[in-house]
C-alpha cells in the first residue's frame, strides 16, 4: 500500500539530511528525522494511509505520506484506497473530502485548527441564496469548501480541472464558487464573461445580465497577496532572466503578468521539466521550499515567503499525536456527505 520504503533510523536519517540539507539546519533534521521514525512505525502497525497536500513542510512533505499531490490527486487516492485509518495532512476542507469518499474508515486531520480563509468565506445558505437568484444554473464549487456547501452544489472542481468541469457542463451560465480570483481565472481563460456580486444579492442590478460565470467575493488569504509589482520588481532585478509561475488563485493580473499558471501539482512538475534556471513561484512558500529541495540545481527566488497559518497547524508532532492517539476525527451528518458526495463523484469522473 505504501511508497514509502522501510529504512533504518541511520538510513532515514541520512536521506533526510541529503535532501533536507540546504532547506532546515542539521539539529532540526535530526529532531524531525525522529519524529518521522516513529509516525512510521505506527502507521505500518496500525495500516493507516498518509496523505499530502503539497503545502506540507519539508520535512512532512517528503518523509511521511504515502501520497503527496494537490486537492485533485489527493481525492483520487482517496477513493481508491482501502486502508482503514487515513490520516490527511492538510486543512481540514480536504479532510472532509476524504471522509466524504470513505464514509466507513477513520478520517484522521492532525489540527482540528487548520481551516481555510477561503473555505470560510461561503457558507450552504449563501449558496442556496445563490440559487434562489438564479434558478435552474448549474453550481460549480471548488474543493477549497466545507462538506455542506458542497452538498448544495451541482458539482465540485478543482484548480487544475475548473476550466474542464465548467466546459463539460455545456451550460449557457453557471454559478462558481467561492474564488473570486480562480472564477475570473477561468472566466478569461474559456472567453466567458462574469460578474462577481457581492454577498448582498439585493443589490445585485438585474439589467445587469451580460455574464456567463456568477461568481463569489471569496478570496485565499495567501494568495491574493502577490501583486504584478512583485513580478516587475523580480524581472528587474534579474534582468527579465526568471520564470514566473503563478497559482490561478492569484488575481487575473499576476496570472496574466506570469508565464505560467497552474495548480501545485502542475508547477511542481513545470520546474522539474522546464530548462529554465531560475524561477519565482507566486504561492505558499512550504511548496517552495518542496520544490527546492527536489529541483536543487535551479535557483528558486525567495519572494515565495508566504506562510499558509491553516497549512501551518499541520506539524509533525500534531501528526504522530493524531496517528498515535487517533484523535481530530472527521465526523460528518451522513445526509450532508451523500448530496456532498455526488458533486465530488462527478468531478472526478472528469479527466
Amino acid at each position: 500500500m505504501s511508497c514509502l520504503k522501510d529504512k533504518t533510523d541511520e538510513q532515514l536519517l541520512q536521506e533526510m539530511q541529503e535532501k533536507l540539507q540546504n532547506i532546515l539546519p542539521p539539529f532540526e533534521i535530526k529532531y524531525k528525522a525522529e519524529l518521522v521514525s516513529k509516525i512510521r512505525q505506527i502507521k505500518k502497525k496500525k495500516n493507516a494511509l498518509i496523505l499530502g497536500h503539497n503545502y506540507m513542510e519539508p520535512a512532512l512533505f517528503h518523509f511521511v505520506p504515502d501520497f503527496q499531490g494537490d486537492s485533485l490527486q489527493l481525492c483520487r487516492q482517496a477513493a481508491q484506497t482501502q486502508a482503514p485509518i487515513l490520516v490527511f495532512c492538510g486543512v481540514k476542507f480536504m479532510a472532509e473530502t476524504a471522509k466524504i469518499l470513505n464514509p466507513n474508515k477513520k478520517v484522521l486531520i492532525p489540527s482540528l485548527e487548520a481551516g481555510c480563509s477561503l473555505a470560510a468565506s461561503i457558507t450552504a445558505e449563501d449558496v442556496r441564496r445563490l440559487k434562489k437568484r438564479f434558478p435552474g444554473v448549474p453550481v460549480v464549487t471548488y474543493i477549497n469548501t466545507y462538506a455542506d456547501v458542497k452538498a448544495e452544489s451541482d458539482i465540485c472542481c478543482t484548480s487544475s480541472n475548473a476550466k474542464a468541469v465548467i466546459e463539460h457542463l455545456n451550460s449557457d451560465t453557471v454559478i462558481f464558487i467561492p474564488d473570486e480570483y480562480l472564477s475570473k481565472n477561468v472566466a478569461r481563460e474559456t472567453g466567458k464573461h462574469i460578474i462577481v456580486p457581492t454577498k448582498d444579492l439585493s443589490k445585485l442590478n438585474d439589467n445587469d445580465v451580460d455574464y456567463q460565470i456568477i461568481g463569489w467575493p471569496g478570496r485565499c488569504e495567501v494568495h491574493e497577496k502577490f501583486s504584478v509589482q512583485d513580478i516587475e520588481n523580480v524581472r528587474k532585478q534579474f534582468h527579465n532572466d526568471v520564470t514566473v509561475l503563478a497559482h490561478p488563485e492569484c488575481s487575473p493580473e499576476v496570472v496574466a503578468a506570469s508565464d505560467f499558471s497552474g495548480s501545485t501539482s502542475a508547477m511542481i512538475q513545470f520546474v522539474k521539466n522546464t530548462s529554465a534556471k531560475r524561477y519565482l513561484l507566486l504561492t505558499e512558500c512550504s511548496m517552495g521550499d518542496n520544490i527546492a529541495a527536489e529541483a536543487p540545481e535551479k535557483e528558486m527566488v525567495r519572494l515565495c515567503s508566504v506562510r499558509c497559518p491553516h497549512m501551518n497547524q499541520i506539524t509533525l508532532e500534531q501528526t504522530l499525536a493524531s496517528l498515535q492517539n487517533e484523535i481530530h476525527e472527521i465526523k460528518l451528518e451522513e445526509n450532508i456527505r451523500k448530496r456532498a458526495e455526488q458533486a465530488v463523484r462527478k468531478m472526478l469522473e472528469i479527466h
